[in-house]
């Protein structure tokens, strides 16, 4: 069975456990680009779907990230953090859907 997992600022990430999400807090950069290839390992056996990143976390990690960007599973989606949008997350999302349709349609 898939999962979701959630990695990002504590106090951002926190409440996605009331929801049944795998909650993953984060406080550096280099811990978070080891966990995530920790979740994205291909001999994974409770592979994870779906894996939601802080849009802050995602800067930092944008390489690794974007290894993800063309592969069906595990869907990478950027969310904003706990002071706020920064804007990449809405980018990453537009540009997905011009890769997908050939065009922007947003």
């Amino acid at each position: 069975m898939y999962k979701i997992a959630v990695m990002g600022d504590p106090d951002t990430v926190i409440g996605f456990k009331a929801l049944g999400l795998d909650v993953f807090p984060v406080r550096e950069e280099a811990e978070g680009r080891s966990l995530l290839r920790q979740l994205t390992r291909a001999d994974q056996t409770d592979e994870y779907a779906i894996i939601y990143i802080e849009e802050e976390l995602a800067q930092a990690l944008q390489a690794d990230i974007d290894k993800f960007k063309d592969v069906p599973r595990p869907a990478i989606i950027l969310i904003p953090g706990k002071h706020g949008s920064i804007g990449i997350g809405q980018s990453a999302l537009v540009a997905a859907v011009e890769r997908a349709v050939g065009t922007n349609i947003l």
